[in-house]
């Protein structure tokens, strides 16, 4: 599903280069649920927002559903993200003067549903989180699971086949950290949905399939 040869990530500015991720070599198989781990600064989110389109590599290839992203165009790479991606954050990001079911329905406006559609879906979506009853809610009206709960919703609106989550129980305690995964758990057996999931909690990884460990930009496990 996910298929990154040679990756290597360089930022540069007038006086230092730095390497942050170094020779990454890793296939991830459709409907695999992997955890990516390491200390802070290593380039674990760096990689995840490379797996998901939102930076480009310095050096190396991407393939993902076969499909290779190196020549396509921003837009082509908007659509493509839209269509195929969804995108789970620490932070919710959610819009704080829309309620719940629009924050959801965001990502179906850059495709051609119409409003019925969108409803229907963001409906649907919410039910699988457990928030249905709370659609007419605004974000500060929820706690900070209940946020994440419908960040999980809008991430999974449009039926994305890989979810990439970049430490998606880092805000939370472990009670609802533990809610959160379980959702995840449940999209990638129920679903089949590929989830790749950047973590500090070395409980959570090791209910996942696989695990990575980086240090210093390289996979060392």
């Amino acid at each position: 599903m996910i298929q990154l040869q040679n990756i290597e990530k360089v930022y540069r500015t007038n006086t230092v280069e730095t390497l942050a991720l170094n020779s990454i070599n890793l296939d991830i198989a459709k409907g695999e649920f992997l955890s990516i781990m390491g200390p802070s600064g290593c380039g674990k989110s760096t990689l995840l927002n490379i797996m998901g389109l939102l930076d480009m590599p310095s050096k190396g290839n991407i393939k993902i559903n076969d499909q290779k992203t190196e020549h396509l165009s921003d837009k082509q790479l908007a659509h493509f993200r839209n269509q195929k991606l969804g995108f789970i954050f620490q932070s919710y990001h959610l819009i704080n003067d829309l309620q719940v079911l629009d924050n959801v329905e965001l990502p179906l406006l850059y495709r051609n549903s119409t409003a019925k559609e969108r409803k229907m879906l963001a409906t649907e979506a919410l039910e699988k989180v457990g928030l249905a009853n709370r659609v007419k809610h605004f974000p500060n009206q929820l706690s900070g699971g209940q946020k994440q709960r419908v960040a999980i919703a809008r991430a999974i609106v449009g039926r994305p086949e890989i979810i990439l989550a970049d430490e998606p129980t880092g805000n939370l305690d472990s009670a609802m950290g533990s809610e959160i995964l379980d959702i995840l758990l449940q999209l990638n057996q129920k679903d089949g949905t590929t989830i790749v999931m950047v973590t500090h909690d070395e409980n959570m990884a090791h209910k996942t399939h696989r695990l990575v460990r980086l240090f210093d930009g390289s996979q060392v496990q």
